[in-house]
């Protein structure tokens, strides 16, 4: 059993909760408020840096180093997409297009694809930030891991 003690283990659960879902808030409002992909992003990515310290690369390693960089690269191939699909629409590249429909202004889909490539550059510097704190963050080894 690696990571700090038990009270720092719960309560980095229950501050990573709330980072989390403060992180994904940012990233969907990022069109019509303060904040965005890349605030959204460094704020999700903080919440999951804190479980890793807490509970150890063993146990609070929830996305491996391999399946953030392909998640990575996923969300760099939707902002590419989002932004085709305005250089096909409208002709020019990353124009908005509102969704279907009579949004009111500030609701989750007002903001046309901005709600889209926000996502997108948000679950890119997520897990791109995971990926180089995995790669640049020295862990102990235990008796037990190789």
């Amino acid at each position: 059993m690696g990571g700090m003690s038990q009270l720092v283990k719960d309560v980095a659960r229950l501050f990573a909760g709330f980072i989390l879902t403060f992180g994904m808030y940012v990233m969907l409002h990022g069109h019509s408020r303060p904040g965005g992909g890349f605030a959204g992003g460094v704020i999700t990515a903080g919440g999951f840096v804190l479980l890793i310290l807490s509970y150890g690369k063993v146990e609070g390693l929830f996305i491996p180093q391999q399946i953030a960089g392909r998640w990575q690269a996923l969300a760099v191939l939707g902002l590419l997409l989002v932004g085709l699909l305005g250089l096909v629409n409208h002709g020019s590249f990353f124009r908005n297009q509102p969704f279907p429909g009579d949004w009111p202004a500030g609701s989750l889909l007002s903001g046309g694809t901005a709600l889209l490539s926000d996502l997108a550059i948000g679950t890119a510097v997520w897990m791109g930030l995971i990926a180089m704190f995995l790669a640049l963050a020295p862990f102990r080894r235990t008796a037990g891991e190789e």
